[in-house]
């Protein structure tokens, strides 16, 4: 019998790409930090990188389950890293492969700031 409590995992506060567009103007930090992610889902395989890991069963797919987009592991590897750094998905580790997440509070604030002009 363990005497340690398991402590509740809170989700994080959505952190915002940039105010919904019909609020104000952005700031040039806002804009820089919105390009990066839109840029990021600019190219064909990228978007189908994302989507693959949005709609995989369970809301994470493993690296040898969205490989086939069509080019080579290592340009898929680089696809992937740029997906990270753009702060749109998240990775962990298991063994030898990796498994990767759609970052939800980024995905959030972006459908946040894109609904908001489309409904104005």
């Amino acid at each position: 019998m363990s005497n340690t409590d398991l402590l509740p995992v809170l989700e994080p506060e959505a952190v915002p790409c940039c105010p919904p567009l019909d609020e104000r103007p952005l700031t040039a930090e806002e804009a820089e930090r919105t390009a990066v992610m839109f840029k990021a889902l600019a190219d064909p395989v990228r978007l189908r990188l994302f989507s693959s890991v949005a709609s995989h069963e369970g809301g994470e797919a493993c690296v040898c389950d969205i490989s086939d987009v069509g080019v080579a592991q290592p340009t898929v590897s680089h696809h992937l890293k740029k997906l990270k750094e753009a702060g749109l998905l998240s990775s962990e580790r298991r063994g030898t492969w990796v498994y990767y997440r759609v970052e939800p509070t980024v995905l959030a604030a972006m459908g946040a700031f894109l609904a908001r002009a489309a409904s104005a």
